[in-house]
């Protein structure tokens, strides 16, 4: 596979000053995070391009401390919301409240209101609020009242839940889920690791203060724009479309899942494997990055038949049989 060099692709010192802030990122998080740099690259990946992640892991998997961390180091406007089950969507957007001072109504705006948005255990509050995302995740702008209101380019979600096995727990719209990005699974550590953990932050039961912590902020808004703007730039042949659109079509055409991914989905991953890509310092995608990205971007959108969940079979399971029967361009 043979790519032409065009004017319009990321030169090497743009690729250099991406790799550079990723690495300053991934740094400055594994100062604090032991482990988990497969999740820190996918929040990297979403980052870049311009998408939405949700975590699922058992409770103490350090999924949301994960999170703090991120918005900090990258400088991001940082808001979250705990999800509860009596959380209405009015405490999520905001409301407007009427002043007997002004006779007018003001707007109080709500926690969604920044750059990341960490939702926590948003499984744990019913499907109603959970809803209420649908439109700033898809469309990056709240409406309240008939009016609507900018959420800015760098708005993005990171949600947290609990294995939908658990107590307490409702499952995500199939709509909500189509707009996520990724979904990835965080495993417990290895015990290196976790004795690394216990090292580190066993002398205190609580989650530190940020500024306790003594993490630098290595990005500014006007870099993370530079840098999705070259990535916007890397190239993505047709052979390599196609391979897209043959995994994505592959999740439909398998009778193991009653529903499969959507356009939207190869969509995303068209564009999420150009900041993988970018991160690997090339200026065009290869199917490997393709195959890197789409477990995460294929699990949370592909629905079981109920034949293949009497059978016991798993959608990681099925998703990773698909991608190894898709045929990759060479």
């Amino acid at each position: 596979m043979t790519d032409t060099p065009t004017d319009s692709r990321p030169n090497e010192k743009a690729l250099a000053d991406i790799q550079m802030l990723a690495d300053s990122i991934r740094k400055e998080v594994g100062k604090i995070i032991i482990g988990q740099t497969d999740t820190v690259d996918l929040m990297l990946t979403a980052l870049l391009s311009r998408g939405h992640i949700l975590l699922e892991g058992v409770p103490g998997t350090a999924k949301t401390f994960l999170a703090q961390v991120f918005a900090h180091v990258t400088k991001l406007d940082f808001g979250r919301i705990q999800f509860t089950p009596d959380l209405l969507p009015g405490d999520l957007l905001g409301t407007n409240l009427f002043s007997f001072q002004t006779n007018e109504f003001t707007l109080v705006k709500g926690p969604i209101f920044c750059d990341m948005l960490l939702a926590d255990e948003i499984n744990r509050t019913p499907p109603k609020t959970q809803s209420a995302l649908l439109e700033a995740m898809q469309e990056r702008q709240v409406t309240i009242d008939g009016t609507r209101f900018p959420l800015g380019e760098n708005f993005m979600v990171v949600a947290t839940q609990n294995p939908i096995e658990q107590q307490g727990t409702y499952p995500l719209p199939e709509a909500q889920l189509d707009r996520f990005l990724f979904k990835h699974i965080l495993s417990y550590p290895d015990r290196d690791e976790e004795i690394r953990i216990i090292e580190q932050h066993g002398q205190r039961s609580g989650t530190p203060s940020m500024s306790d912590l003594g993490l630098k902020t290595v990005m500014t808004k006007a870099a993370l724009k530079k840098a999705r703007a070259a990535i916007s730039g890397i190239h993505l042949n047709d052979e390599v479309t196609h391979y897209v659109v043959d995994l994505v079509r592959g999740t439909r055409d398998n009778p193991l899942f009653e529903t499969g991914a959507s356009p939207r989905a190869a969509a995303m991953i068209a564009s999420s494997a150009r900041a993988f890509a970018a991160l690997q310092g090339r200026n065009y995608v290869l199917p490997d990055d393709v195959k890197s990205i789409a477990l995460p971007a294929l699990r949370h959108r592909a629905v079981l038949s109920p034949a293949a969940e009497i059978e016991g079979r798993t959608a990681d399971e099925v998703i990773t049989a698909v991608i190894e029967q898709t045929q990759a361009p060479r």
